[in-house]
């Protein structure tokens, strides 16, 4: 095997810290929210369930392919993961960061704690994405064109 040509740095964001950052921001937008009735707690725990869910299934994916999983180092990539959760979406870390939000959000009761979830994805889909598809645009070709015409970005669209 060859090493993939190298690509030039583009600008990324670390999506840990814009998740925590949405996480933070959840907190003090709703900190005025009721108790955690049971619907609340099953609804939030089912959806926290599904999206760690799609981080658990992603990572093992990465590491059996023995390549980076490190979001602001898409130019390190060795190999195009498409197994696992990767057949539903080509960012199910990304959904499952969302879907973590969304759960707190709705365990937490208070509508304004969506927003936070929305800057989440308006931000990991207009920076760290588009970072991270031309990198692998550039390193895999015609396999990632392919890939990317098949399996949506997020989830259905």
């Amino acid at each position: 095997m060859t090493d993939p040509p190298t690509t030039s740095r583009r600008f990324s964001v670390p999506p840990v810290a814009v998740l925590g950052a949405a996480a933070v921001a959840q907190h003090v937008l709703s900190r005025r929210h009721g108790q955690l009735g049971p619907a609340r707690g099953l609804a939030g725990g089912a959806l926290a369930l599904v999206a760690g869910g799609f981080i658990a299934g992603s990572v093992p994916e990465f590491r059996r392919a023995e390549t980076t999983v490190n979001p602001v180092a898409p130019d390190k990539a060795t190999f195009l993961v498409t197994g696992g959760p990767h057949q539903l979406s080509r960012n199910p870390m990304y959904v499952g960061m969302a879907g973590l939000l969304l759960a707190h959000a709705v365990a937490r009761g208070n509508w304004v704690a969506v927003l936070p979830v929305l800057g989440f994805v308006a931000v990991i889909d207009r920076v760290q994405i588009p970072a991270e598809e031309a990198a692998m645009a550039e390193l895999f070709g015609r396999d990632y064109a392919d890939y990317a015409g098949r399996v949506p970005r997020w989830l259905g669209f």
